[in-house]
C-alpha cells in the first residue's frame, strides 16, 4: 500500500495554451500542480511589458499517487500524461527544484532540446555502462554508438538516446 500513497512528479500534456487553466483547476481539486512561469519582455507599439508565460508549452507538472492520476486525466484540458518507455514518465524532485530556482534566478529563459552528435562527449546513465564516458561515434534514429575506452580496449555499444548525457556543447 505504500505504492499507492508515494507521490512522485509526473508530466502532463495540456490542450494549446492551457497550461495556466489546467493548473488552476488542477490545483482546485487538492491536486499539487506545477507550471513553471518565464517572465518574458513583451514589446508591443507603444511600450515593453514583462508577462509570465509557460516555459514548457503544452506541458503541466503534477505530484501525485496512483489513485490522483485518474482526477488528473479528467481534468478539463489535460490530454494525458507524458510516456517514456510505455509508463508515464516519472520527473525527479530536484528536477523540478532545479527548474524553480532556475526560474527564480533568469528571465526570457529559452528552452531547446540538446543535439546529439559524433565525436561529442557523453556519460551513460543507466544500464551495465552507467557512469562510464565515452565518444559518440554514430547517431541512428533513437540509438547512439559510444565508443568506450575502457582497460586499454575500446568498447563499442549501441546505447538508447535516452540513457546518455552530454558532456560538452
Amino acid at each position: 500500500m505504500a505504492a499507492t500513497t508515494s507521490k512522485k512528479w509526473f508530466a502532463v500534456y495540456t490542450r494549446p495554451r492551457w497550461e495556466k487553466k489546467v493548473h488552476k483547476l488542477l490545483e482546485e481539486k487538492g491536486i499539487e500542480s506545477y507550471c513553471p512561469l518565464n517572465k518574458v519582455h513583451r514589446k508591443w507599439s507603444d511600450r515593453i511589458k514583462i508577462v509570465d508565460e509557460p516555459l514548457f508549452k503544452s506541458y503541466v507538472f503534477v505530484k501525485v499517487n496512483e489513485e490522483e492520476k485518474t482526477p488528473v486525466r479528467m481534468t478539463e484540458g489535460v490530454v494525458n500524461f507524458i510516456y517514456w518507455l510505455g509508463k508515464p514518465a516519472i520527473i525527479k524532485e530536484k528536477e523540478i527544484e532545479a527548474i524553480k530556482k532556475f526560474l527564480n534566478d533568469f528571465h526570457d529563459v529559452e528552452v531547446s532540446s540538446f543535439e546529439i552528435k559524433a565525436g561529442k562527449k557523453v556519460r551513460v546513465d543507466s544500464g551495465i555502462f552507467m557512469g562510464k564516458q565515452g565518444t559518440v561515434r554514430k547517431v541512428l534514429n533513437k540509438k547512439v554508438e559510444v565508443v568506450i575506452e575502457s582497460i586499454g580496449f575500446v568498447l563499442s555499444a549501441y546505447i538508447d538516446k535516452s540513457k546518455i548525457v552530454l558532456l560538452e556543447k
